[in-house]
């Protein structure tokens, strides 16, 4: 968008340089990219985002002008003129759909005289990049460069029965641009028509055939607002760029279009004479603006000063916005039309912040305060996925809806609880996912195909079932592992290939940090075991059978999976932290090696022996596991780490020794371990 210096000034008493008014524009938001000296006047090049429309404009960034330097607005006015009604002549203006065209005005002026424009037009049009062409098509383009709303005048005589149609486009419709190109058209493009053919593209660019000539003496100027959407996607698929194009598909004003009419009238009137016979306008003329209601006092807290009440109204003020004291800490604000952008009450704190000036806003350093306990599920569910993310796991995001057979493959019963897709798109879109299984399971596959050897994914989404007529939605967590990692040691390179140990170990971690007491792992058969949480089953672990890795065609891969309900969770997990210090005193470590049984219960020995060794033992864990020619069958070396400590002072040897002879008694006397 460009501007000239002396363009502005007609709006706003300016005495500060150009460079001054650039830098200033660019401070506020309106980045001035390019600044050229132009004869005696300065052209700046504005970078305009895509959400401020009301800046495609000379007033617009007029009236910006005016809040960032706190100078008058000069409005320009305009006096619609009146038409006898012995000069009234009819005008047939129909619109299609109020969708694709909320507002439509025409104006006919009489006995125009076209030619080339005034010298000062000239200048103004050329000094922004726009040749002349004569003096009604330049007004037209003078006041879209001034008000921002584009306009298109018509040779009246040229338009069958003085009629005009805006509809969509037949799909045996064709138009000469006025560039000369043909164009054929369908049904997504918006034109304006005739009694018999389109003669324009809404909001685009006009047609040849009714284009203003020199020998043109009776006009009809249009003035309209079209859908933003239709415009974008006619300009793209017809290759057309105009203007007024570039304006229509970011959004017009209502009330401008109005105005903007008469602006363009009154310049005709003036510079090519005419006399005007008929106005009419059909659509919604001004929409319901919206209020706001603007605290002062949330005003200052988010941008940490002060600014007084008085300036706050100020400056919302001369952006164009109408504001009214409601009580003595909030306004109400009226948001015009031209400010389609502002819908909330953080929107005008931006507004504020922006023409105030940044750099008066103090640097302050964030005041930090202790973390409160988070206990809204989906910050819950996001600090489960940063501990999945954490410990080298990727999130997946698949479809709630799956083929049927893949749960058939997994040996879940489709023919209850599932709810089926009346209208599937696909066979592998038939019914909401009552498991998050089978869709990672196809991950993992995929993956695989990829040669992607070590597989580690999660994904939390809902699950769904159908009970007594009703439907249940549950989050759910699923975790999927597969592949094998490998280490170097010495000796060489050890490969370890994923089983449920390590996704016990994933699970314990997340259970353990979120602070959830009392789970198990219960083993129910050969590939399943069950998270009970509280004495609630809430998940499984799976270790997928040879059958069902076929049946998703994996092969020579083991595959462990889990599912948790987050449900069942939510009300077991307790975030708080109680701060423990550094112990002042020394552990003392002894270790335990013995050969057990295979059936006895590693988890029942490690509470025996806590329970044994309290209050001196503070922790046991499994420190090596062996099984090998030296082990018996049926039975597995064992190695636990035992660590002693008191907080009041240093334990002696003697007090070690015993109790650590006491928990191997009680290994050999209750689970009949055998001592190495």
């Amino acid at each position: 968008m460009k501007v000239t210096y002396s363009w502005l000034k007609n709006f706003v008493d300016l005495k500060i340089s150009p460079q001054a008014l650039a830098e200033k524009l660019t401070m506020a938001g309106l980045e001035v990219v390019s600044f050229e000296q132009s004869g005696e006047d300065s052209v700046f090049e504005i970078e305009i985002t895509s959400n401020r429309p009301d800046w495609l404009s000379v007033l617009g960034v007029a009236r910006e002008v005016s809040a960032i330097c706190g100078l008058k607005l000069k409005k320009p006015k305009f006096k619609e003129t009146k038409i006898k009604a012995k000069d009234l002549l009819p005008l047939k203006i129909l619109i299609s759909d109020k969708r694709d065209c909320p507002f439509y005005s025409g104006r006919v002026i009489y006995d125009v005289k076209v030619g080339p424009s005034p010298d000062w037009l000239k200048k103004r049009l050329e000094s922004l990049g726009c040749r002349s062409v004569n003096n009604i098509v330049d007004i037209t383009n003078f006041v879209l460069f001034e008000t921002g709303q584009p306009l298109h005048a018509f040779d009246l005589d040229t338009l069958s029965q003085k009629v005009i149609n805006v509809r969509r486009a037949g799909k045996d419709d064709k138009i000469v641009m006025i560039d000369g190109q043909q164009k054929v058209l369908n049904s997504e493009v918006l034109v304006i028509a005739d009694a018999d053919k389109p003669v324009a593209i809404a909001g685009i660019m006009g047609g040849q055939a009714t284009e203003v000539t020199f020998k043109t003496r009776n006009l009809l100027l249009e003035s309209a607002v079209f859908s933003s959407i239709l415009v974008r996607r006619a300009k793209q698929k017809l290759g057309l760029q105009s203007e007024s194009a570039y304006r229509f598909e970011r959004g017009v004003d209502f009330e401008t279009a109005k105005t903007a009419s008469i602006a363009a009238q009154e310049l005709i009137l003036k510079l090519a004479g005419g006399r005007p016979r008929t106005y009419k306008s059909i659509g919604t003329a001004k929409p319901v603006n919206p209020l706001i209601n603007l605290e002062l006092t949330y005003v200052n807290k988010i941008l940490g000063v002060a600014i007084p009440s008085v300036k706050i109204k100020q400056i919302l003020s001369r952006l164009g916005l109408e504001v009214k004291t409601k009580t003595k800490n909030i306004l109400s604000v009226k948001i015009p039309g031209f400010r389609q952008d502002l819908r909330l009450p953080i929107d005008l704190v931006e507004e504020i912040a922006r023409i105030y000036g940044y750099a008066k806003i103090p640097k302050t350093i964030p005041a930090i305060r202790p973390a409160a306990n988070i206990t809204d599920k989906e910050d819950i569910a996001a600090g489960i996925k940063n501990i999945l993310s954490g410990l080298g796991l990727y999130e997946v995001i698949t479809y709630s809806l799956v083929d049927r057979h893949l749960l058939i493959k997994l040996g879940i019963n489709t023919d209850k609880n599932l709810i089926e897709i009346l209208n599937p798109k696909s066979c592998e879109q038939e019914v909401l996912r009552s498991t998050l299984l089978p869709s990672l399971i196809r991950c993992i596959a995929y993956n695989l195909d990829q040669q992607q050897e070590n597989i580690k994914i999660f994904e939390t989404a809902n699950v769904f079932s159908a009970e007594a007529g009703s439907t249940r939605e549950e989050p759910y967590l699923g975790i999927a592992l597969c592949g094998v990692n490998s280490f170097l040691i010495e000796k060489g390179m050890v490969k370890d290939e994923v089983n449920l140990l390590h996704l016990k170990g994933v699970l314990e971690i997340i259970l353990n940090r979120l602070g959830v007491k009392g789970f198990d792992f219960v083993r129910q058969d050969e590939y399943r075991i069950n998270i009970v949480i509280g004495r609630e089953e809430s998940g499984f672990m799976l270790d997928l059978s040879r059958q069902a890795l076929d049946a998703f065609d994996i092969k020579n891969r083991r595959v462990v999976l889990a599912e948790l309900n987050l449900k069942k969770l939510f009300s077991h997990i307790n975030l708080g932290k109680k701060f423990v210090s550094i112990p002042k005193f020394p552990a003392i470590a002894r270790d335990i090696s013995f050969v057990i049984n295979n059936e006895i219960s590693v988890k029942e020995l490690l509470l025996a022996i806590k329970e044994r060794g309290a209050p001196l033992l503070r922790h046991v864990k499994v420190a090596d596991y062996y099984q090998g020619k030296q082990i018996p069958q049926g039975s597995k070396g064992l190695t636990l780490s035992c660590i002693y400590r008191l907080d009041e002072r240093t334990l002696t040897e003697e007090e070690i020794n015993s109790l650590h002879n006491e928990v191997c008694s009680l290994l050999e006397e209750r689970f009949g371990v055998k001592l190495r």
